[in-house]
């Protein structure tokens, strides 16, 4: 009967204190990502690379004006062959056509250089995360807002991990 005791008492002890110790936080990534200053230099250099896309489909789009006054031009002119109206409208289509796969390449481009530029900046966020839970002895770190309930022991880590990235 004393053994039985003895047993259930080193069982519960542990457990007991494995309960207690369980520490749960959350972190709001939306308000650490943008306040980073690699965050700042991405968007910059995104929003160039978009630039230089705007202008060259401001070009293409120019040259397609230009060739459809041109065929307004041909088409009012009675003595223009309508064969040379034809290739005329052919050659618009191309343009146009052209116009949106440089469009389509230059999104797909767009978006592969922000998964390059922020996959940095994601990771040395997550290493903050895991850098304060480590310190401050946190059993799970979630994203903030993910969970449908959250005890009031569950700690908020944002200003930490701000503070460890060195942001406000």
């Amino acid at each position: 009967m004393i053994k039985k005791f003895l047993l259930a008492i080193c069982v519960a002890i542990p457990a007991a204190l494995c309960a207690q110790s369980a520490k749960f936080g959350t972190v709001d990534v939306e308000s650490i990502i943008p306040n980073m200053p690699e965050y700042a230099q991405a968007n910059t250099q995104l929003q160039e690379a978009g630039n230089k896309y705007q202008a060259e489909y401001k070009t293409l789009q120019d040259e397609m004006n230009k060739k459809m006054a041109e065929f307004q031009q041909l088409s009012n002119d009675p003595n223009t062959p309508q064969s040379i109206k034809e290739r005329r409208v052919q050659e618009i289509q191309e343009m146009d056509e052209r116009a949106k796969q440089f469009m389509d390449t230059a999104q797909q481009d767009l978006q592969r250089q922000n998964a390059q530029l922020m996959q940095p900046i994601q990771e040395k966020m997550v290493n903050a995360i895991k850098q304060v839970g480590a310190e401050n002895g946190f059993t799970m770190i979630f994203p903030a807002g993910t969970s449908i309930y959250d005890s009031p022991d569950v700690v908020d880590v944002t200003p930490m991990v701000k503070a460890k990235l060195g942001i406000q």
